[in-house]
């Protein structure tokens, strides 16, 4: 793909986003952001260091002391903050509870997509999240809107606990997503929603690979199938 362009990728918890933008960026050649990955480090340290995460004004002060780093080594991305290794704590299920109060605050959003607007300026990435094709990159080339059912993103958070030995409830992770769903649409400021222009690709009976090959062959079709 010689043609420089961003690829958004949008859609709710449990969608599979990650999975699927690193590897289309793998299979294009292009960087990978995780800003979700962001947004789950700032929550850790507010965990970390016991401040209230609906407190915006502690959490902002926060983040002003932080340097949060995305580093992509093959298909696994790693995640620092003040040049420590928090890849793994990040993903941990009180961060990834909290996250949607961090996610909803205006300054912190604000602040964020400075930072990820800064990272694509030089195009050729697969960013990833919540409000990329609307807020953080409107003007992306190639925006994909991923969903699924509650109960099958439920089913593939399930799933992938049980593969890492993590103690796992199928009916408290729906109502968890389901939560999480509500708070990121609701919330005032960037809420969850599908760009205009952006392409909607239902995931809840298709692999990844389906997935991967469907945004691929969109991109070819934006791109006049450019190499």
């Amino acid at each position: 793909m010689k043609q420089p362009i961003n690829i958004s990728i949008d859609g709710p918890a449990g969608a599979g986003k990650s999975t699927v933008a690193r590897q289309v960026a793998d299979a294009l050649s292009f960087t990978y952001i995780d800003t979700g990955a962001m947004y789950r480090a700032l929550t850790y340290e507010a965990l970390k260091h016991h401040v209230d995460v609906h407190n915006e004004a502690r959490v902002m002060s926060l983040l002003k002391d932080m340097e949060i780093t995305l580093e992509n080594e093959g298909m696994t991305s790693r995640v620092y903050v003040n040049e420590e290794d928090v890849t793994d704590a990040v993903r941990l299920n009180e961060v990834t509870n909290n996250v949607s109060f961090i996610a909803k605050h205006e300054k912190i959003r604000i602040e964020m997509v400075k930072k990820q607007q800064e990272m694509a300026e030089s195009k050729r990435t697969v960013m990833d999240g919540r409000d990329i094709g609307t807020a953080v990159l409107p003007d992306a080339e190639v925006k994909v809107f991923l969903t699924a059912s509650v109960e099958e993103r439920a089913r593939r958070r399930h799933q992938e606990h049980l593969d890492k030995g993590i103690p796992s409830d199928l009916s408290v992770l729906i109502e968890e997503i389901a939560r999480r769903d509500k708070i990121d649409s609701e919330r005032e400021f960037a809420p969850l929603k599908k760009a205009h222009d952006a392409v909607e690709v239902d995931s809840t009976s298709m692999s990844i690979e389906e997935v991967i090959q469907t945004i691929l062959q969109l991109v070819r079709e934006r791109t006049n199938g450019s190499e």
